[in-house]
């Protein structure tokens, strides 16, 4: 069955919705395959990041359902307490 999008044919903007989305496994040695464009998380939690520019920075206490618009490289399992982490490309 076909779906219509009305928006297939402009360019994604950074600040537009995410068009998929891929799960992430913390690791503290292992930099993400792709770059994403926000995080989901899942499961309430601290969050221990590389970030884009290369800085460690740990989001502390994050509530379950929330959306952290950072661009990341990795997601480190030490100081990760949140679960389910949804990366949005």
């Amino acid at each position: 069955m076909s779906v219509l999008d009305r928006f297939q044919e402009y360019m994604t903007g950074k600040s537009d919705p995410s068009d998929d989305a891929f799960s992430i496994s913390p690791s503290d040695s292992t930099y993400l395959t792709e770059i994403p464009r926000a995080l989901y998380v899942g499961g309430a939690g601290d969050l221990a990041v590389i970030t884009r520019a290369g800085n460690a920075v740990t989001f502390k206490s994050v509530p379950a359902g929330t959306i952290i618009p950072q661009r990341v490289k990795m997601v480190k399992s030490t100081n990760t307490t949140a679960t389910f982490i949804v990366g949005m490309r």
